[in-house]
């Protein structure tokens, strides 16, 4: 896998043992593009595999950054993969549902990537609204197969975009101020 933009675009990551799908560099690309500049933004990574999202973000220039991810036979190339970031990034091993509840922060910008056969996206969208984990003004986006439909409002957060990549779907979250 290698990193689609900004200062570390380019460089090769290692793709970690055990069950992984890899976000495509066409989808990270087209989702960096959209999100922008993301100087001095925080950025949470959750079912993180590889930590390369966690990378995009800082090679775009998020500051404060932090990944999850709870199968352990991946720690060893996470660690080795954020190595090369130019800022630190925080890693958390352990279940998503169980960080996300535990969590106190609040992020610009979070990124569910769920495998996809996991069945709880509504729920896990529904988690993040109710500990307030999104900053107002955030986004938070979650990646899913196309057949795995979301509701547009879902607690205090509207779909306010959605894009087609292949056979799978992004949706972007913000919270409702209405």
């Amino acid at each position: 896998m290698r990193i689609t933009g900004g200062t570390l675009c380019g460089r090769i990551i290692k793709c970690p043992d055990g069950i992984i799908r890899p976000a495509m560099d066409r989808m990270r690309e087209s989702l960096f593009s959209i999100l922008g500049d993301l100087s001095g933004k925080s950025f949470l990574d959750l079912f993180a595999g590889s930590g390369v999202l966690s990378l995009e973000a800082a090679s775009r220039g998020a500051t404060h950054i932090v990944l999850v991810e709870k199968d352990k036979i991946k720690v060893n190339t996470i660690f080795e993969n954020v190595s090369i970031s130019p800022v630190k990034i925080q890693c958390h091993f352990m279940p998503v549902e169980l960080f996300i509840m535990r969590n106190k922060e609040q992020f610009d910008y979070i990124f569910l990537d769920p495998p996809f056969p996991y069945k709880f996206h509504q729920d896990l969208i529904l988690k993040c609204s109710k500990t307030n984990a999104l900053k107002p003004g955030g986004t938070l986006l979650i990646h899913r197969p196309a057949e795995k439909k979301l509701d547009e409002k879902i607690g205090d957060l509207i779909r306010t975009d959605h894009r087609v990549y292949g056979r799978s779907e992004v949706d972007f979250y913000s919270v409702n101020n209405k």
